[in-house]
């Protein structure tokens, strides 16, 4: 590709304590936290609503929040899960774990809890790069939205973008996929369908791939739905006569190329339809006159760049169930590698028990060497295959609100600077607003 060098003078808006660029669940959250704060918080978002897979994209249930003897996943975590669970009756109280997700009620949830916490929105606006001096600080980043192209600036800069855009682009160090191959997890392209028979989908087969009376089997089988490679099939019903799926792969689909992604989301809706007349025609007592009402503005990427940070977090430390003096949050999910079943294998003896967890160290949320930026979400520093685990919304909704008020407390006594964060002061915090920090 041929350089051009563009020359012009952007227009600076440099009133921020805290911008925090992406606004899917790590972002929102630590929007929250970071106003809560006091930062005057702005938050970047590239599309036209807070939430990203949880929303726009389509994913149709959270990853569970509890360990089986607690809520693990507390804070503001627990605000979004119990706030948007009692905008839908039609699930029990009690349940915890696998709860589907009303995108249109979480949108607004998002959309309230952020306002009401003082933060700024900006939809429709992309990060496009960063400037940064030779200490590591970034100075501004770069976003186009209908105002053109402007430069922000904050003290304190929050990575929510999943990609780990913003380091990338400040140009510090990252890996992504496998260490040997570069291999990446497929993606998948979820989708709604609707007028669904509740009683047949209810009652019917289990559709997850484990299950050997699955129609998905007989899709994948038939020449007719050439598309379905595999018999991965999630769905959880949604609203009345709806059902989410996150079902289908999409593979060789790179999340940081656009001409990659462009072709993941075409494939996507194809593989949508596809699944969508198999289930008519094998599950016929559900989904004979069944609908595909949408498929997700986003494509489901599970696997990016990784930041490498303060500290890298292992399969190993998942194996011990390791707590640290700077942890911020507790995860236990197993780890969930797609498309690579032979590494999931090799670990499925680390499954967790009931009560059981570990610890994610704000170090890794730091990247090494940049001084006034954070991460969180999936990017966070950790090897591939706990990347595995922690990935998931729930634990993105946890550390995202670790991430806004280390953020903001970076921003008030440490001049910016992410790694003076006094840790103790944070995690005490934290606890004080219900996060679980054993």
């Amino acid at each position: 590709m041929l350089a051009y060098t563009f020359h012009r003078q952007l227009p600076l808006d440099a009133s921020w304590d805290v911008i925090i660029v992406g606004g899917g669940p790590a972002g929102c959250t630590a929007a929250v936290a970071a106003a809560r704060e006091g930062a005057k918080t702005l938050l970047l978002e590239a599309t036209e609503c807070l939430g990203g897979m949880s929303t726009s994209g389509l994913v149709p249930t959270w990853c569970p929040f509890s360990d089986g003897e607690r809520f693990l996943y507390q804070g503001l975590a627990k605000q979004v899960f119990d706030r948007l669970k009692a905008q839908m009756p039609h699930v029990p109280a009690a349940v915890a774990n696998w709860v589907p997700i009303d995108a249109e009620a979480l949108k607004r949830l998002y959309d309230t809890m952020v306002s009401e916490a003082g933060a700024k929105v900006l939809f429709h606006t992309l990060l496009c790069g960063a400037d940064v001096d030779d200490q590591g600080n970034v100075t501004a980043v770069i976003a186009a939205n209908k105002g053109g192209l402007t430069a922000y600036r904050a003290q304190v800069y929050v990575d929510c973008t999943g990609d780990a855009d913003l380091v990338a682009y400040a140009g510090a160090p990252f890996h992504k996929g496998d260490e040997l191959s570069g291999e990446l997890q497929p993606g998948s392209h979820c989708f709604v369908l609707t007028n669904v028979d509740d009683y047949g989908y209810l009652n019917g087969p289990w559709l997850n791939r484990k299950n050997n009376l699955s129609p998905i089997h007989k899709i994948v089988a038939s020449a007719d739905y050439p598309l379905i490679e595999d018999a991965h099939m999630c769905s959880k019903q949604v609203g009345p006569g709806a059902v989410g799926f996150n079902a289908g792969h999409v593979y060789g689909v790179d999340g940081t190329d656009p001409e990659s992604v462009s072709r993941a989301l075409m494939q996507g809706r194809q593989i949508a339809a596809q699944l969508t007349a198999g289930l008519r025609q094998f599950h016929p007592t559900a989904f004979g006159n069944a609908f595909l009402a949408k498929t997700g503005s986003l494509m489901g990427i599970r696997e990016s760049r990784r930041i490498i940070g303060d500290y890298t977090l292992t399969v190993d430390d998942y194996a011990r169930r390791r707590s640290f003096p700077d942890e911020i949050c507790r995860n236990n999910y197993g780890i969930d590698i797609h498309g690579a079943e032979h590494l999931v294998e090799k670990y499925a003896d680390l499954r967790y028990r009931k009560g059981e967890s570990h610890g994610i160290p704000y170090r890794c949320l730091v990247p090494k060497d940049l001084r006034n930026v954070l991460v969180a979400g999936r990017s966070i520093s950790s090897d591939r295959i706990v990347n595995g685990s922690v990935r998931v919304m729930p634990v993105c909704l946890a550390m995202g609100e670790a991430a806004g008020l280390a953020a903001a407390l970076a921003a008030q006594a440490a001049a910016g600077d992410v790694h003076q964060v006094d840790t103790h002061k944070l995690r005490e915090r934290l606890r004080q607003e219900g996060a679980y920090l054993p």
